[in-house]
């Protein structure tokens, strides 16, 4: 069936384009700069808040940002994805969640929920973005948990590449 052959097609171009955000939230909260790179093509633009530009000065002002920070995690949730031959066009949900240590030494949460709009392109087989819109829904930051009074035991904690544990056993490019 011809039709299904094109149906087919366009499963594995949304898989590959979910695979390349879910590497970029692999990247940003391991600080995997080789990684970020991944998910870019070269002179792609980044519109995110407070950066707005292209793809190389994201990361070069990101990966020093998330430095600053004891630990993010990013959670993408609602994907919606039309592909176009060699294009498309996504809008992903986000939840985002950082940790720092603030002015006072105190440990500060912030949260961040908002929307990936992301256009990109195919080029030799493979998808990366082109075009990124970042969108803020909502946001909180506050003082931080007490993560010496806890409920469970927490010898996996989050940490950077190349220590954190799912370098263990996932490739870098994830």
């Amino acid at each position: 069936m011809p039709g299904n052959e094109a149906r087919l097609q366009e499963l594995l171009d949304r898989e590959d384009i979910r695979q390349c955000l879910f590497r970029y939230s692999r990247a940003i909260d391991r600080v995997d700069e080789a990684l970020l790179r991944t998910v870019y093509w070269p002179g792609a633009v980044d519109n995110h808040g407070s950066f707005n530009g292209d793809a190389e000065g994201f990361i070069a002002w990101v990966i020093p940002l998330l430095q600053t920070m004891d630990q993010t995690m990013h959670l993408l949730g609602n994907m919606l994805i039309e592909v176009d031959g060699d294009r498309s066009a996504s809008e992903t949900y986000f939840v985002a969640f950082h940790r720092r240590t603030g002015d006072d030494g105190k440990p500060v949460e912030a949260h961040v929920v908002g929307r990936y709009l992301d256009q990109m392109e195919r080029r030799g087989g493979e998808w990366r973005i082109l075009h990124r819109d970042c969108v803020y829904d909502f946001n909180f930051e506050g003082q931080a948990a007490d993560w010496t009074k806890r409920a469970f035991d927490l010898d996996y904690r989050t940490n950077r590449k190349p220590d954190d544990i799912s370098y263990r056993i996932l490739p870098t490019r994830g």
